[in-house]
């Protein structure tokens, strides 16, 4: 069966990467959540996609040179709905003690946002967090950079890695390293781009998770060729549609 991820928890319903935002995705059952992290310039591990506060608060200022006292006097909810107002960045520690007081029992999906702004120590800071916490839920570290999930095993080598892709190139040089290293775990590919290569699908072993699949001929597509799971701002409404294609 193919899982639903909750991307940035429920997106589509709630201000992303927000706890709102994930404890939605719990309550209605998503089988996954996937979250960014970010590393503050006092080294605390930081919850939000952008590598500025700029699109998603009323603040200005780039994640890497700010505080995490900065980050928190920040509404990181009222430009999506003034009734999440009181929303906050969080950091991955408070993610955690959410998903462990609910007993999540699915799987946490951490992005690592090296692809653009270099954390130093990133990988060595996430890898310790998460190994000296006890957990309700299993997790899975993804990058659009190779290379932090590279490093990264060497600090969580039992945690699985999953490389993220916008274009498909199966010569390419990081795809070869992908499909010939046991360190990879899965595939998170762009939908548009799966689709355009459909028979790459059959061409890799490895567990596939495209990313974003909000159209619902998308996650049928998805269903009927089994993929592992699909990633979509609108998890309430995936996980009705799978279920209705299993009855069917």
């Amino acid at each position: 069966m193919t899982l639903i991820f909750a991307h940035r928890g429920s997106k589509g319903t709630h201000p992303e990467n927000t706890l709102a935002s994930i404890r939605e995705a719990v309550n209605i059952g998503a089988d996954g959540v996937e979250i960014d992290v970010h590393l503050s310039k006092d080294k605390e591990l930081i919850v939000i996609h952008d590598e500025t506060v700029d699109r998603t608060t009323d603040g200005s200022g780039i994640i890497k040179r700010m505080f995490l006292k900065e980050i928190k006097k920040l509404d990181a909810g009222s430009w999506f709905n003034p009734i999440y107002k009181n929303e906050k960045i969080p950091t991955l520690a408070e993610v955690v003690n959410l998903l462990n007081n609910m007993e999540f029992k699915g799987i946490l999906n951490i992005e690592i946002k090296t692809d653009k702004t270099r954390y130093w120590g990133i990988e060595r800071e996430l890898a310790k967090f998460l190994k000296s916490q006890e957990l309700s839920f299993s997790y899975i570290y993804s990058s659009f950079n190779i290379k932090s999930l590279i490093k990264i095993n060497r600090f969580d080598k039992n945690a699985k890695k999953a490389w993220l892709i916008k274009n498909i190139d199966l010569e390419s040089r990081n795809m070869i390293r992908f499909k010939n290293s046991n360190i990879f775990e899965g595939l998170h590919p762009n939908i548009k781009r799966l689709k355009n290569k459909d028979e790459t699908i059959k061409t890799i072993t490895k567990k596939i998770r495209p990313w974003t699949v909000n159209k619902k001929e998308d996650m049928i597509y998805c269903f009927k060729r089994n993929v592992d799971a699909i990633i979509t701002d609108y998890p309430k409404e995936a996980l009705a549609l799978r279920e209705e294609y299993n009855k069917n």
